[in-house]
């Protein structure tokens, strides 16, 4: 006799189930969680209206349409005047802030690497100096560095007046493409002309091209162990076309120089003294924390690794290159968005300095003008959280 097999029934679904059942009790734990947190929000936010209505207020955000009636001395490109409303001068304060964060970063990542690792260097003096350089400055405020940074500028180096009469080639920098004074650092600004369009794209493609070029690089050391120049093979690849293309279509590209007319210079692209005060001090502050997580990430890679590495023939710098921080990246990176978020956060001292970003826009001057500190507060809040 013959027993078939009986496929087993499934249980049909119960509200019982949400609690007793693993599979949905989780769900519902975070159902309710995100319920119970939208209550307190809710109840918060009627509490916050209640009050406002005892003291004669309401809460709005219309105020952000009204004229702000003040000027800002940094301004990247927006069209802004002190007619403009509240909301735009919101954006200049927060592109000030993203530009600060975006250059801080950068600079403060390339410091770091390359304080971390000289740290572990074998040469006694470089080891030591860039362990003085992260002791103190990490042990220092941040405020006090960018008082210090914007100090040093305002009395180390000339105003603009110092450079009528004097050599232009004597008192600025790159054939008068650099001048730093102490209001601020004036660089030449690139004009683009006609054709300048078709240089572009042809310096896209040549990208591609590279990185096309990196990956089959990649591939035939996998498969035979040739190690190609790939740096300057790819620097060719990009750089001789976009020049031959550059010089044909007849240099499509000038430079706007500045120069002194009357107190100050004109013409170029300026940097305000307090933008270089507040970059130049937060990268300092966050290279030396920087430096420490590339420090820990190196060490956290098994000596092993590197011995082998050696064995094989590679170079220390080619270890480094392709055995260390590849595998250091992992304990690197984490820390490192962190440290990224702490510059983005520590630019709000910028007003110490008299820069204008989303702290002194938003939640300074509009916030005073106004008298709306809680949607003011709120709306750079969620800045700060969505950044």
């Amino acid at each position: 006799m013959s027993i078939a097999a009986v496929e087993p029934s499934e249980e049909r679904f119960r509200i019982g189930m949400l609690l007793t059942d693993t599979r949905y009790r989780s769900y519902t734990i975070q159902i309710f969680a995100l319920f119970l947190l939208m209550l307190i929000f809710a109840w918060l936010f009627s509490n916050v209206v209640e009050n406002f209505a005892r003291l004669g207020k309401t809460f709005s955000f219309s105020f952000m349409l009204d004229p702000s009636s003040y000027d800002i001395n940094q301004i990247l490109w927006y069209d802004y005047t002190s007619r403009s409303p509240h909301w735009m001068a919101a954006l200049v304060g927060i592109s000030n802030t993203l530009l600060v964060a975006l250059l801080g970063c950068i600079t403060a990542t390339v410091l770091g690497v390359v304080a971390g690792v000289l740290r572990l260097s074998k040469n006694w003096v470089v080891a030591k100096l860039m362990t003085v350089y992260i002791e103190v400055i990490r042990n220092i405020p941040v405020l006090i560095q960018i008082l210090i940074v914007a100090a040093v500028i305002n009395e180390a180096l000339p105003a603009p007046n110092a450079f009528r009469g004097a050599d232009p080639e004597a008192t600025a920098m790159l054939g008068g493409a650099l001048v730093l004074t102490n209001r601020g650092f004036y660089l030449a600004a690139p004009i683009f002309e006609d054709g300048f369009v078709s240089v572009f794209v042809v310096f896209l493609a040549m990208v591609v091209g590279s990185i096309v070029f990196g990956r089959w690089a990649h591939k035939q050391q996998e498969q035979t162990g040739t190690i190609l120049p790939t740096f300057w093979i790819r620097l060719g690849i990009i750089a001789i076309p976009t020049l031959i293309v550059f010089y044909v279509m007849g240099s499509p590209m000038s430079w706007d120089i500045p120069e002194l007319k009357g107190f100050n210079f004109r013409g170029g692209m300026f940097a305000r003294d307090s933008l270089i005060a507040l970059w130049f001090a937060l990268s300092l502050y966050t290279g030396a924390f920087i430096a420490e997580n590339v420090r820990a990430g190196i060490q956290a890679v098994s000596h092993g690794q590197t011995e082998a590495a050696y064995a094989l023939g590679l170079r220390p710098g080619r270890t480094m290159q392709m055995v260390i921080l590849p595998q250091a990246l992992r304990v690197i990176i984490p820390p490192l968005i962190s440290q990224y978020l702490n510059l983005t956060k520590n630019s709000s001292l910028a007003i110490a300095v008299g820069y204008m970003d989303a702290t002194g826009t938003l939640g300074g001057i509009t916030l005073n003008q106004t008298g709306r500190e809680m949607e003011s507060i709120l709306l750079l809040m969620l800045f700060y959280l969505i950044g």
